[in-house]
């Protein structure tokens, strides 16, 4: 499981992104947007009601503390390509309830979204970091404190485990972690060069590679994630978009060229053996 962290200004920004996804041109695109978030609300904490309700709900207990800049408190937990099935709607929300309690807003206002827009379900969880005792739900060592939760929620359900970020880890730890990586690298590496070797398409290269157990985001570039959730680009191993499929050009061209050079060499030999007749 995968956790980010941010505060922010703007709650009706951020509810409307994450309901309605990025703004479009027209009516049309922004429904067909709206339809791939599939945005889905799980849980309320001290808030009820439609997206424009809940968020003048949160915008009246921020103004608690006027003096607080950013009042929302948006975090995102990602699961496992695996591991999102495994959990019921319930589950999640306790997971996002356990965070709340984790990071001190538990009694705040706070909503969670389940989402199912990507590879990977995932959940977000808004949040006010303002009380509604005027006091501050603290963000300070965010990031590690969302490591260390999400290292313990994994446990506690059973979720493929990620490494935490190296920074968090003892000087021991990073060394063994670093160790892992490069293994990780070197095994993609080696088995990217197979897939490309065997491929006449980046669409093969991506169904083989997928045959190999790794998810391939194919887009402007690529990249790709390995069964523990560790994910590469593909330049970060040597091989790029570009430069995979200017592989597969030369590739290409040296097949075709060693087809004509086996039929001239044929032609050769069938003109020779009817001149020996």
């Amino acid at each position: 499981m995968i956790g980010k962290i941010a505060t922010g200004k703007s709650f009706r920004g951020c509810l409307g992104y994450l309901h309605e996804g990025r703004l479009q041109e027209s009516k049309e695109l922004q429904l067909e947007e709206m339809a791939k978030k599939q945005a889905d609300v799980i849980h309320y904490n001290n808030c009820f009601g439609t997206r424009k309700q809940v968020v003048r709900q949160l915008v009246a207990v921020s103004k608690l503390n006027p003096k607080l800049a950013k009042p929302v408190f948006h975090a995102s937990l990602s699961f496992a390509y695996g591991d999102a099935a495994l959990l019921t709607k319930q589950q999640k929300a306790d997971i996002a309830i356990a965070m709340a309690e984790e990071f001190g807003f538990d009694q705040n206002q706070f909503v969670v979204i389940s989402h199912s827009d990507t590879l990977h379900e995932h959940i977000h969880i808004v949040a006010n970091r303002v009380g509604y005792d005027g006091k501050t739900a603290s963000d300070s060592n965010s990031y590690k404190r969302m490591a260390q939760f999400c290292r313990k929620i994994e446990k506690l359900y059973n979720l493929t485990p990620v490494l935490s970020p190296n920074r968090f880890l003892q000087a021991e730890k990073r060394v063994a972690k670093a160790k892992r990586i490069d293994n990780r690298k070197e095994l993609l590496k080696k088995t990217l060069v197979w897939a490309i070797s065997k491929s006449t398409s980046i669409e093969a290269v991506k169904a083989r590679m997928e045959k190999r157990g790794y998810q391939v985001e194919l887009s402007r570039g690529i990249a790709f994630t390995d069964k523990k959730q560790v994910r590469f680009k593909g330049s970060e191993v040597g091989y790029s978009l570009a430069n995979i499929n200017a592989q597969l050009s030369r590739q290409l061209k040296i097949a075709e060229q060693q087809i004509q050079q086996d039929k001239a060499e044929e032609l050769e030999r069938k003109q020779t053996k009817g001149l020996s007749i």
